[in-house]
């Protein structure tokens, strides 16, 4: 029969045969088109066992991800202050241990850290003065003390040409005759309407900017005796 041709024994099953002309399939009836797709579906059954398995692992995947679904706003925590049956005290946030230090917080330098001895108002810097410090005191003082005390110390910054409160010029001398650690308080704490600058400069430039001070009040005040020999010579020309 001539739609025999269309069909080859290869071991137990068939296979379609390419070389066919394609003129030849066409003059086949539907009866025998039906009668060789039955044949391969009875001798290879797995191709279409795994499709249907593959349709229904992935329907049954987008069924359960969204059942599975924990969005960030829904996080199993527990929110700051808030009640827990967990804990005896029914508090989620627990207290610190005693003496619990945070890491590069221990302060347990008075002098460094306060800017006081004892009950008193430290004398002398902790550290001692060197150029590299006057510098980074005078960089760090024009940025944060400039705008009210002005570049000189004297107190007209430019804040206060357009209306700020004065303060007093660094100058006078009660506050020439000042303790360092007075400096180094003020800027930590503050001092009548000035705010504090502890969150804004850390503790070594707090003191950086007390050593410029000293430095700006003796310029004011120095005599050519406070110059040195080889830079008198300058001065004179």
């Amino acid at each position: 029969m001539s739609r025999r041709c269309l069909i080859r024994a290869k071991g137990q099953g068939y296979h379609r045969d390419a070389e066919t002309p394609r003129s030849l399939r066409a003059t086949m009836g539907r009866a025998a088109r039906i009668e060789i797709r039955q044949a391969f579906s009875t001798l290879h059954p797995l191709p279409s066992i795994l499709r249907r398995l593959s349709v229904s692992a992935v329907g049954l995947v987008a069924f359960l991800t969204p059942a599975c679904r924990q969005d960030m706003h829904d996080q199993p925590k527990y929110q700051p202050l808030e009640a827990s049956d967990f804990f005896a005290d029914g508090r989620a946030s627990r207290p610190l241990p005693s003496g619990t230090v945070a890491r590069g917080h221990l302060n347990d330098d008075e002098h460094l850290y306060s800017g006081k001895s004892g009950k008193s108002f430290a004398e002398t810097l902790p550290f001692p003065v060197s150029p590299a410090l006057l510098v980074r005191g005078q960089e760090r003082f024009n940025i944060f003390c400039s705008p009210c005390h002005g570049r000189l110390g004297d107190g007209e910054g430019m804040v206060v040409r357009r209306g700020f409160r004065h303060p007093p010029s660094f100058h006078i001398e009660r506050l020439r005759q000042a303790p360092v650690g007075y400096y180094f308080d003020v800027i930590t704490n503050g001092f009548g309407s000035m705010q504090d600058y502890s969150a804004q400069v850390p503790v070594k430039d707090r003191w950086a900017i007390v050593a410029y001070v000293r430095a700006l009040q003796l310029s004011q005040h120095a005599t050519l005796g406070d110059v040195p020999e080889d830079a008198r010579k300058q001065l004179k020309k």
